[in-house]
């Protein structure tokens, strides 16, 4: 007990206080002593998990999460720390709202502030429209409790768009804290393109992962094959970020080439960009055979490049059994990385999605509850 009072005394309280109220859209958006601060209480929240230490800060409240796209560990994770904070946990698919039928996504925040305490939302498939969406909604349930002069915390929440996938890049980056507690300076972090069967995944993971380590001095790679880029002002911004945390954020068009000699790799598909961009015209159209043509077409083109797996020769070409394997999960097994990988991987993957509850748990303790760290110290009866 003295070692977790001794840690929310170490919570920087002015960023606390000026970090009331907000939503996470991207991570870039925010400042490298705010993520430190959101990191620390990521910590101090499994370490209480760890301890049995309840911390109900939001009894009978809702916290809603509309996803518009497939998912398994983010729903798991946004339920377990609404559960652990008192809340009560309620997913839904974007099906169910009336968006299909003309609804804006101003509307769709409105209808939904008028009974949440807190949003979280997935839209990550189509390019210019994910990030869009979720900062309309916000604008319509701050226009909603303004309206009837309400004054709740209604925070947003990112459980991936288009852009960037917040809390898994964030649990990634408090595994990697763990796992390298001597510090991530000058460690390097290789970012993959890897061949896949399955549908056109979403940018967000790899934009998500090279726009926050490259914020902490690590040297990040990027690689992919000819067709594969990322959205460009997302790679600017890595490229800054290093620069200015004193990194460096370099590209390549081979996989070997990239994992030489790196500390850690983070083998994961994403769909051709050209392609994902003729996905919006589609999208917008609600032309279904040109989106199922979109996807063929894709799957195609990954075809050619199927060569690029995570196997055993290129984790020798790193650091071998001293090179870390990242990924969001799922994998695909035999395809993206090979199955003795991912078998000597398994639980260090685990305890990477793990850390997803935690980073929502503090995201919305920090959004929603005024003097934080005296609440939590109250919790623990000091």
């Amino acid at each position: 007990m003295d070692e977790l009072r001794t840690h929310i005394e170490r919570l920087d309280e002015a960023i606390l206080t000026a970090l009331e109220g907000r939503s996470l859209f991207l991570t870039r958006e925010w400042s490298r002593p705010e993520l430190q601060t959101l990191l620390d209480l990521t910590e101090l929240f499994q370490a209480f998990d760890r301890a049995r230490v309840q911390v109900p800060l939001f009894p009978n409240e809702l916290f809603l999460a509309l996803f518009f796209d497939a998912s398994t560990r983010t729903r798991s994770a946004w339920a377990g720390a609404a559960a652990r904070l008192g809340a009560h946990p309620v997913v839904l698919d974007g099906s169910s709202t009336q968006v299909s039928h003309g609804e804006t996504a101003e509307e769709t925040g409105a209808m939904l502030g008028m009974n949440v305490h807190a949003l979280g939302i997935r839209h990550d498939l189509i390019p210019g429209e994910g990030n869009t969406f979720l900062r309309a909604a916000h604008r319509g349930i701050v226009d909603y409790l303004d309206a009837i002069g309400e004054r709740r915390a209604v925070p947003v929440v990112n459980l991936q768009c288009d852009v960037d996938h917040p809390t898994q890049s964030l649990a990634d980056l408090a595994w990697l804290r763990e796992r390298f507690p001597e510090g991530l300076e000058g460690k390097t972090l290789t970012v993959s393109w890897a061949y896949s069967p399955s549908y056109a995944k979403p940018l967000s993971v790899p934009q998500g992962a090279i726009t926050l380590m490259s914020r902490w001095g690590m040297h990040v790679r990027l690689a992919h094959p000819p067709g594969y880029e990322l959205m460009p002002e997302t790679t600017e911004a890595a490229r800054r970020f290093a620069q200015e945390s004193g990194g460096s954020f370099t590209v390549f068009n081979e996989m070997d080439e990239a994992f030489e000699g790196a500390d850690i790799v983070y083998p994961k598909s994403w769909g051709p960009y050209d392609l994902m961009l003729e996905r919006v015209e589609a999208n917008r159209a609600k032309d279904l055979e040109r989106m199922a043509d979109i996807e063929r077409r894709a799957l195609e083109r990954n075809r050619a490049f199927s060569d690029w797996i995570c196997d055993e020769r290129r984790m020798d070409l790193a650091r071998g059994a001293d090179t870390l394997y990242m990924h969001c999960l799922p994998a695909d097994i035999g395809s993206e990385v090979s199955p003795a990988v991912m078998e000597r991987a398994r639980m260090d993957v685990a305890r990477e999605a793990n850390k997803k509850v935690y980073v929502i748990m503090a995201l919305l303790a920090m959004a929603k509850q005024t003097r934080l760290r005296a609440r939590l110290l109250e919790l623990l009866g000091a």
